[in-house]
């Protein structure tokens, strides 16, 4: 699936920033509860470099890894000091680290074809790998929700449609862009598919890579929509 190519790369990181902005100081307090407290994180599906930026900010070393290179254009432009590379989320290469964050909804697109949840699987362990002793994994995960929506601002406006396939556990996204471009705006679709997970299967499967966890509902004080929930697992 081709995803988040230039303009709607450009409209994500123009509009709609605030999430990794507003849940920035709670999960930098969340790693250094956790004793992450400097080190290197690896920033999973990093998208136009504002986490990596923050991290950066605190003091953390970053490699940052997204499927769009438009997205990867925009984090080095963002977060000069970071490393970037654009590759498959699901199946790159993991460095050694002290945390892996995989933030706005990664792990649901990474893993939309997986069917079976062997490839999910597989991705955990080395996930698990990766991580120090007392490392963690932090991600959250798609709500189910139906709401279709809109959305502008300078230069440039998104719809979103939206459908559920209950019985693949899959949520569809039909996004339209407009863009500025000179005098005239540019018109351009993305189809989006995302796997919709449960929390206590994917604590399971956790579980079977090595990991404890602990269900979040928050980062620090930006508490997140009803069904949308993150986990945060720790090698032991």
């Amino acid at each position: 699936m081709a995803a988040y190519k230039t303009d709607l790369a450009f409209i994500h990181d123009a509009g709609f920033g605030e999430f990794a902005l507003r849940t920035a100081p709670g999960l930098l307090s969340l790693l250094r509860r956790h004793g992450v407290d400097h080190g290197l994180v690896v920033d999973l599906g990093c998208g136009s470099g504002i986490w990596a930026r923050q991290l950066g900010f605190a003091g953390y070393d970053v490699v940052g890894i997204d499927a769009s290179s438009a997205m990867i254009r925009l984090a080095r432009a963002k977060a000069p000091r970071a490393r970037f590379l654009a590759a498959d989320v699901a199946t790159a290469a993991l460095p050694r680290c002290d945390a892996i964050t995989a933030l706005g909804e990664v792990i649901c697109y990474a893993f939309a074809a997986d069917e079976s949840g062997a490839a999910l699987s597989g991705f955990l362990r080395r996930v698990h790998r990766a991580l120090r002793p007392g490392g963690v994994f932090i991600f959250d995960v798609a709500p189910p929700s139906l709401l279709n929506g809109h959305w502008t601002g300078n230069g440039w406006a998104v719809l979103v449609e939206k459908s559920i396939d209950p019985d693949r556990h899959l949520l569809t996204r039909h996004i339209t862009t407009f863009r500025r471009t000179g005098g005239h705006y540019r018109r351009a679709e993305e189809t989006h598919v995302l796997r919709l997970y449960e929390a206590e299967p994917l604590r399971a499967a956790l579980a079977e890579a090595g990991f404890s966890t602990k269900l979040l509902k928050r980062f620090g004080d930006y508490h997140l929509h009803a069904g949308h929930y993150a986990l945060l697992a720790t090698k032991s």
